[in-house]
């Protein structure tokens, strides 16, 4: 059995809507309607409401006041803390990620992927009004960011297709794989570059370009990027420039996790 089958066969739905209450909480919906989220979320009213008085409990949401709905509580901002201050990862490439902004003199970014999301573990940014405002718990679409498509570009045709198989992926711009075949597609295309390249592909006007990161088992864990001024990207000897950087990044990322010295 992979692990995307054990995920699905030991999942526990009620601690799953409980996960899925505090991510729509996350992304600023307050739940002050609660039929509007009992419907966004598929689950009936009575259930969301023991789930938003036992996360009250604990700490893991709070009450804005004046009946405005929830947001998340200083219970979950701790346990956030905690797992971060207990990747190892973290700790082990944030020099490498500043040492990275500072030959690129953009922002660069680590980031790990969550289903079929990325989640961003770390930056590190220039002293620049171009600055990125991606923080550390932030989430993207994995198929259509730099770093989701670095990683999903080292997984195999099966993971991919048990992961994103049946799930919608929805167009960011118009250069986002919206189909299953189109996202293998570029898989195989940034596997053959070795990096992902973004020219407005996420954002129009800015561009990005990740790689991967490797355990010691030789497994990708993460992906780290640089993003900035899409006309960095469009140019060539710049655009190279940055390539190799960005990759310079990833191999020494790799080396300090036991991962392979790759090429």
């Amino acid at each position: 059995m992979s692990n995307v089958e054990a995920t699905k066969t030991y999942s526990v739905p009620p601690v799953d809507r409980a996960i899925r209450l505090l991510r729509y909480i996350g992304d600023r919906n307050t739940c002050r309607n609660l039929s509007t989220a009992a419907r966004d979320l598929g689950i009936n009213r009575t259930t969301l409401i023991r789930l938003i008085h036992t996360l009250l409990d604990q700490r893991m949401i709070e009450e804005i006041g004046d009946g405005a709905g929830y947001r998340l509580g200083v219970g979950l901002i701790s346990l956030g803390a905690q797992a971060l201050d207990g990747r190892d990862i973290v700790q082990l490439c944030q020099p490498i990620l500043q040492e990275l902004c500072e030959a690129t003199a953009m922002s660069a970014h680590l980031g790990i992927l969550d289903g079929t999301d990325i989640v961003y573990l770390s930056r590190a940014t220039p002293n620049s009004h171009l600055v990125s405002n991606l923080r550390a718990g932030a989430r993207l679409r994995a198929h259509a960011s730099s770093i989701g498509r670095a990683i999903i570009a080292e997984m195999t045709e099966a993971d991919i297709r048990a992961i994103f198989g049946d799930r919608p992926l929805p167009a960011v711009t118009a250069k986002t794989p919206t189909t299953l075949d189109a996202l293998l597609g570029q898989a195989r295309a940034d596997k053959a570059a070795g990096h992902a390249w973004s020219v407005g592909n996420f954002e129009a006007g800015i561009g990005s370009c990740a790689a991967a990161v490797f355990d010691h088992g030789g497994r990708v864990v993460a992906g780290l990027n640089v993003s900035g001024p899409e006309s960095r990207f469009a140019d060539t000897a710049d655009g190279a420039r940055i390539r190799d950087a960005v990759l310079d990044a990833a191999r020494r990322a790799s080396a300090a996790l036991g991962g392979p010295l790759r090429a």
